[in-house]
């Protein structure tokens, strides 16, 4: 057993090296706490509060995008997209959540989904069959399946057609940090096609 003294000794040096000691050392030793921490504590409790295994999502393309991003005309928008919206019989989507989409990069909150709440409009995440969770809104619901599209997609991708509840992660609930997720993103656009390079443009 430590003495107080002892315990005291060891809180001095941890928080010397933690936060006071400009050594390499010192950073490579910060930057290991500071891991383990977003790792091992923030986000598995970021997990349990939000009810998600994903309670944050980096939007990785431009699926969603609205030309001009929060600047955009969204009157102009919606007149352009009218048609793709049409037959699914919505018209209220000036009421959606995320009525101007989101652009690349973007950090979402994400929060756990009830399937039997979620409506028309909403934005969820699932599981696509892609390498990474699909980011969409839905459009219409059957039953206990879902049909998402991206807002700036021509038309819905196969795989969105016929979502079961199992496949549902989280529903996006705001926008917490624009473009940041590029300091991630940055690091992978060398391993995607051509079309899914750079910033976003509406399609």
């Amino acid at each position: 057993m430590f003495s107080k003294k002892e315990l005291k000794n060891i809180w001095n040096k941890f928080w010397f090296l933690l936060w006071k000691d400009d050594s390499i050392k010192g950073w490579v030793f910060s930057i290991i706490i500071i891991f383990v921490f977003i790792k091992f504590i923030f986000f598995p409790g970021l997990s349990f509060v939000t009810g998600t295994s994903l309670p944050l999502a980096i939007v990785e393309s431009c699926s969603m995008y609205h030309d001009g991003n929060l600047l955009s005309n969204y009157n102009k928008w919606l007149q352009d997209h009218e048609k793709k919206y049409s037959k699914f019989e919505i018209e209220d989507f000036k009421d959606f959540e995320f009525k101007k989409g989101f652009n690349k990069g973007d950090i979402l909150l994400v929060t756990g989904a009830n399937p039997e709440k979620l409506k028309v409009g909403d934005v969820v995440i699932f599981n696509g069959g892609a390498n990474h969770p699909i980011i969409h809104r839905i459009i219409e619901i059957n039953g206990n399946t879902f049909s998402t599209i991206g807002d700036n997609n021509n038309g819905q991708l196969s795989f969105e057609k016929n979502i079961s509840t199992e496949k549902i992660i989280g529903k996006a609930k705001f926008k917490i940090a624009p473009y940041v997720g590029w300091l991630k993103l940055i690091f992978f656009e060398n391993k995607k096609s051509f079309s899914e390079k750079g910033l976003c443009k509406e399609k």
